[in-house]
């Protein structure tokens, strides 16, 4: 089997696997799942069509081969995967795998942060766009408080997990949450990461009016905080990341909309039933569930894998347009992971 790195057309190497582990989700935030469309009769994918753990392990083995490093576990909200932590184990055995990180909004975190920890797992990153509590109850869509959330960050930090905040931010709905996020946060030692409001899927409302971008935001901050900028980590990091000037704490900018990392990206996506993308903004994906329950061997499936990156040839982001946005079916975050 080759363990040859792997490049697509625009000599972007496989690094990171993103892995949702189910569609589902306990919130219904109003920019990935607005009760609206994902409502109470809404029909998710019943079990027998997502990959089991042994599938996603023999699929991240291959990835290993060609270059990937870094795993980032999704949903939907991951957490709601029963034996999630099993899952953790077996990606950290696979021979190449560096790091694995968790995207969650933090919910379920009392119940499963000690046992994601004993497996192995050592970040997650947690999102909150507010602390207000009536402002955050209505953007979550189910009425959770932050405090709830705040306390579980708390428990999971108090374990030994390092944590990243993601905030979404949206003009004329949370944008005055952006100072009190900042200072919340700095005084905790927590990083704060601010995103730009992307159109990802198709339900979200999305309209430029709506993004507030990385230099308003930055040039609320500077205005109380002396910020300098921080050196990347890694070739393909998507965060632009500064270090307060009187403290260790550090805020981040993710900048989809108004400066594109489309030339480093390189980020594959696998969906929970086993399809796929190659960027978040694609509008399909490639089957490999059927071909693993289909019974090919890893070096067909790896062949497989191979030639979906070779071809690859996505920037969304550069050339993205109000009109290309509206107009252009995208896959749902939701399904897709962020």
């Amino acid at each position: 089997m080759s363990t040859q790195p792997t490049y697509d057309l625009l000599q972007r190497p496989i690094r990171d696997l993103r892995i949702s582990v189910t569609d589902r989700c306990n919130f219904r935030c109003t920019y990935c799942m607005p009760k609206e469309v994902f409502g109470d009769d809404f029909m998710f994918l019943p079990k027998d069509e997502l990959l089991t753990f042994e599938e996603i392990h023999r699929v991240a083995r291959l990835f290993a081969s060609l270059g990937m490093k870094k795993v980032r576990l999704t949903g939907g909200e991951p957490l709601l995967r029963r034996d999630l932590p099993l899952l953790v184990e077996m990606l950290l055995n696979i021979e190449g795998v560096e790091d694995i990180g968790l995207t969650t909004n933090g919910l379920l975190l009392k119940q499963h942060a000690q046992a994601l920890y004993d497996k192995g797992l050592r970040r997650l990153n947690i999102s909150l766009d507010a602390l207000d509590p009536d402002l955050f109850a209505q953007m979550n869509g189910r009425g959770i408080k932050p405090s709830i959330i705040l306390e579980n960050i708390e428990f999971a930090k108090s374990i030994g997990f390092r944590i990243k905040v993601n905030m979404v931010v949206q003009k004329g709905v949370n944008d005055q949450e952006i100072l009190p996020m900042a200072a919340y946060f700095k005084e905790k030692g927590i990083t704060l990461c601010f995103i730009e409001f992307m159109d990802v899927g198709n339900d979200n409302g999305w309209s430029y009016k709506r993004v507030v971008t990385k230099k308003q935001m930055f040039d609320q901050l500077s205005a109380v905080y002396g910020l300098e900028p921080v050196e990347q980590h890694y070739f393909g990091e998507v965060a632009q990341r500064y270090q307060y000037t009187d403290c260790e704490s550090e805020v981040g900018f993710i900048t989809s909309v108004s400066e594109s990392f489309c030339s480093t990206c390189t980020r594959a996506r696998l969906s929970s039933d086993g399809k796929l993308y190659t960027c978040l903004f694609a509008s399909q994906g490639f089957d490999l569930r059927n071909l693993v329950r289909e019974g090919v061997s890893d070096d067909d499936l790896l062949a497989e894998i191979r030639n979906v990156w070779e071809v690859r040839d996505d920037r969304y982001s550069d050339i993205r347009t109000e009109q290309t946005a509206i107009n252009r079916k995208k896959i749902n975050m939701s399904y897709i992971g962020g």
